[in-house]
């Protein structure tokens, strides 16, 4: 562990590792590789804060400003309602004075907002590199291409996908089309129970196609469903017959896709190893897109929600390594300087596309927005936002939602 911030109690700031710099030309062997278009006002310019305000004041109830939680301090605090993706998108939908729905977090979420609130609406992205590695590993050819094998298999009928939340509105789509259902990291469990009971219940012989998260998949079905790490497999798009043989497809029942978070899939068993030994009696307290043998080392695992909500709850003076990105760790560390919170990793960990929405791009586009320029705005075919729907209308009527 590094230098101690001194404003954060007990915190320890992880080594620094070379990042993109944002808002600056293209990065082509990133996971979209879009070029925000425009003229940024300069992260340097003395007089960025004062022109968000202004703008963000000219709008008014006009726009609705939405932060994911991993999202920088600057532009968090410039949010109306901070959340995870699905809460953000839902509040979206509850806004429908809104004209425009401006979402700080990366491009699955903002077709999410699109999908659940009105026509008139406009959901703008302030950078549309904003993407996410994990959503953009399952492409929709891919994902159709899966499906084929399996209807050659002879298990598709039998077979119900599940898909992540984030996930492109495309695979939300084919989900919906295919009688499956969206979950989130809180309530996969849920998502599984009932997806499994559409085609014979957990005990039978019936199968998920879950997707783009093996690791969330693969945690929840052995750790909340009892199921077998041997019942799960991992399907591999880039691989014929998905890198699996006939028989292992039909006598799996968590058919996993090939896809992580690059961010929760850093952690490893050393991290949570090496913090217990620097610090005994710590809480080890982890996000379910972690691997398995992180999630099964760790003490607590849950949502970003769930993560606030336990830090909340905590005894002061008590000590927690948290294993999800670092930016929300900062927030929750700088919120609870009477607990000692760590970083589970040693380096570094943001998510690079969340962090290109900063300060100059917020700027731009709600100054875009007052002189009446719609700028990077984000629309779902309609078709695949009328599927997606039937696929979300499936996880709300789920129960708990």
């Amino acid at each position: 562990m590094s230098t101690l911030l001194a404003e954060y109690s007990g915190f320890s700031e992880p080594a620094s590792s070379p990042l993109l710099l944002l808002g600056q030309g293209r990065d082509l062997a990133s996971e979209r590789g879009v070029e925000c278009i425009g003229e940024l006002p300069a992260p340097s310019d003395p007089d960025l804060v004062d022109r968000a305000r202004a703008a963000r004041a000219a709008l008014g109830s006009r726009a609705f400003v939405l932060g994911h939680h991993y999202q920088r301090d600057e532009v968090i605090d410039f949010a109306d309602v901070t959340g995870d993706s699905f809460k953000l998108a839902r509040e979206a939908a509850a806004r429908p004075e809104a004209e425009f729905i401006l979402f700080c977090g990366v491009h699955f979420m903002a077709e999410s907002a699109d999908i659940l609130t009105s026509d008139d609406q406009q959901v703008v992205l302030p950078d549309l590199a904003a993407g996410c590695s994990m959503a953009d590993m399952a492409a929709i050819g891919q994902v159709e291409e899966a499906w084929a094998v399996l209807q050659d298999v002879g298990i598709a009928d039998s077979t119900i996908p599940v898909t992540y939340m984030n996930s492109s509105a495309a695979i939300k789509a084919f989900t919906g089309r295919h009688g499956g259902t969206v979950c989130t990291s809180s309530n996969a469990e849920v998502a599984l129970r009932w997806a499994f009971d559409q085609v014979g219940g957990i005990d039978g012989t019936g199968k998920v196609l879950f997707l783009p998260d093996q690791h969330l998949g693969r945690n929840t079905a052995v750790l909340e469903l009892a199921m077998s790490l041997d019942e799960c497999v991992v399907f591999d798009p880039r691989k014929p017959n998905g890198g699996l043989t006939d028989q292992e497809l039909r006598d799996a029942r968590m058919i996993l896709w090939r896809g992580h978070c690059s961010v929760h899939g850093r952690f490893s068993a050393q991290n949570v190893a090496d913090i217990r030994a620097a610090l005994p009696g710590v809480n080890v307290m982890v996000h379910p897109e972690c691997k398995h043998e992180v999630v099964t080392a760790a003490d607590y695992v849950g949502s970003t929600e769930y993560i606030i909500k336990k830090l909340d709850a905590a005894e002061p003076g008590s000590s927690w390594a948290i294993g999800t990105e670092l930016n929300l760790v900062r927030r929750v560390a700088k919120a609870h300087p009477d607990k000692n919170v760590h970083y589970l990793d040693s380096t570094v960990c943001f998510c690079s596309t969340m962090n290109r929405i900063d300060l100059p791009h917020l700027v731009w586009a709600m100054e875009s927005l007052v002189e009446g320029r719609m700028v990077n705005r984000i629309v779902v075919d309609a078709d695949d936002a009328h599927w997606a729907r039937v696929a979300l209308d499936q996880m709300l009527a789920l129960p708990g939602i």
